[in-house]
């Protein structure tokens, strides 16, 4: 059995190439991506293991997915397939300042979001595992997916799986108010939050004099073992600062910050979660704060949902990271 099982939908990318916008574009470039398949992804780079759980159409994108999710290492035992479905799309315009990158989700009805494969067997998929990941875009798309999220982190309760949770706000697929009452009621169940400064103000309406009073105000209010916030500084479309919290027992344990010449910032929260739950499968959170912010700023310098650096890029990073050619 895997150390970290994921679950939620994975899409087919469609990006114009240089920065064209949609209407402009004569081909598209095609990739694979979505939040917990990402995580899987970057977990087995990092060389742990994941499984991850989801349902596709039994088609040819569905089957493209598949061979990619594999091809990465990842396990995919409880993928369950839908004869009749169709495959999540998403559209990506990467912008250059002042004009931002933007989203365009072509999902509803995907098999996943109308749940079209069979009940998921949760004891079964979760026995042996020690870490169940999942994100707030999964109960976002559907009924049947947010009854999934709560019935594989009751059997994850129940087996003393830890409950790894990326509140992963998206304002296009559901307002706040909808994401509030979808999701309080699963953070009884939750053991690590994943979250930003901004996600935390909009769904659970919490602010604080800083992400540090924040962090502390979500552990207290839910019950949480431990949050760990992901801080983003927009210096232009392709620069950003980079940085991480965690906060566990009382005690902050925070990280370097990284200035990233950005090449795609997709995927980037997915990464730091990959690095943390790292941490957390080691015993350590300091640990995780470190890995996940370092193989977060990796990733964002690599085009593509999937993070593609290595252990031993991160671990360089860590210890004397700079940008001379390695030769």
């Amino acid at each position: 059995m895997a150390d970290v099982v994921t679950f939620g939908e994975a899409m087919v990318r469609l990006s114009p190439p240089s920065s064209r916008r949609l209407e402009q574009a004569d081909t598209l470039e095609v990739t694979i991506g979505g939040a917990e398949l990402n995580v899987a992804v970057g977990l087995v780079r990092l060389g742990r293991s994941a499984q991850w759980v989801s349902t596709l159409p039994r088609n040819p994108l569905g089957r493209m997915t598949l061979d990619r999710a594999r091809g990465q290492g990842v396990g995919t035992d409880w993928v369950c397939w839908d004869d009749d479905g169709r495959m999540g799309l998403y559209f990506v315009e990467y912008g250059a300042s002042p004009r931002p990158s933007s989203v365009l989700y072509d999902r509803a009805g995907s098999s996943f979001g109308r749940g079209n494969g069979p009940e998921y067997d949760w004891k079964t998929i979760l026995a042996g595992a020690r870490v169940f990941h999942t994100s707030g875009i999964t109960p976002a798309l559907g009924e049947r997916p947010g009854a999934d999220v709560r019935n594989a982190m009751e059997a994850a309760r129940s087996l003393g799986v830890t409950v790894s949770y990326d509140l992963n706000y998206r304002a296009r697929l559901w307002t706040a108010e909808d994401a509030r009452a979808a999701q309080e009621p699963l953070m009884e169940f939750v053991d690590v939050l994943i979250t930003t400064e901004e996600d935390t103000r909009l769904v659970f309406g919490i602010e604080g004099r800083d992400y540090r009073a924040v962090a502390r105000e979500l552990a207290d209010r839910f019950g949480l073992k431990v949050v760990t916030i992901t801080l983003r500084t927009d210096h232009s479309v392709l620069r950003n600062g980079w940085t991480a919290i965690a906060f566990e027992n009382g005690t902050v344990h925070d990280d370097r910050a990284y200035e990233i010449e950005l090449v795609d910032r997709i995927g980037g929260g997915d990464a730091y979660a990959a690095g943390f739950i790292l941490g957390l499968l080691d015993g350590d959170v300091a640990k995780g704060v470190r890995y996940g912010n370092a193989f977060s700023a990796l990733k964002q310098t690599s085009w593509g949902d999937f993070p593609w650096a290595t252990a031993d890029e991160v671990e360089a990073l860590i210890a004397n990271g700079g940008s001379r050619i390695v030769r």
